[in-house]
């Protein structure tokens, strides 16, 4: 009995040393779009390079979901991913997260992680996009606003809606963080 207890107390600690060892950034968990499947950001991603990105379906950029799939095709074998979560801060956002699903996997093809709408700024900030502001000293200014963090959970740079998913010095950013050790 006393080995089981040993055993079992070394297990919680291994447990609770983990995640003492997770960023606070990841330390959410996320429920993914148009699922009941609740994603453990720490269990997930702890130790990948994340680009995190609000996205909305009826915007200007919305076309930028091609540009993050083919980064997050390119990369993601090299530690990288990309998160999107749909925002209606902008008022550019459906209603109902079974059309959302479906503009970004049919019309674009996104197969990075989507998770459920949340708010991104203001007072009723989700806690993850409240820590990511608080990191990078900026709140999302629009949609497809993005935050590159490093595979230790520390903000590497935060781009504007502007900053195309191509744009050379955003891909040799990521490329830098994918990098370091």
């Amino acid at each position: 009995m006393k080995k089981i207890a040993l055993f079992v107390g070394l297990m919680m600690g291994a447990v609770s040393a983990h995640a003492a060892d997770c960023p606070d950034v990841l330390k959410h968990m996320k429920r993914k779009l148009n699922s009941q499947e609740v994603v453990n950001m720490c269990e997930a991603y702890q130790g990948k390079t994340i680009l995190f990105v609000n996205t909305a379906s009826k915007c200007g950029f919305t076309p930028q979901f091609e540009g993050l799939e083919k980064l997050y095709s390119d990369y993601k074998d090299e530690g990288f991913v990309v998160l999107g979560f749909p925002s209606n801060d902008f008022n550019q956002e459906f209603g109902d997260e079974g059309k959302t699903a479906e503009l970004c996997e049919l019309t674009y093809g996104v197969n990075f992680p989507m998770f459920e709408t949340i708010s991104v700024r203001g007072d009723d900030a989700d806690p993850l996009y409240a820590k990511l502001a608080e990191d990078a000293g900026t709140a999302p200014k629009w949609n497809f606003y993005k935050y590159l963090v490093d595979k230790h959970g520390k903000m590497v740079d935060s781009y504007g809606s502007f900053t195309k998913p191509d744009d050379t010095d955003f891909v040799n950013d990521i490329k830098t963080a994918l990098a370091m050790d």
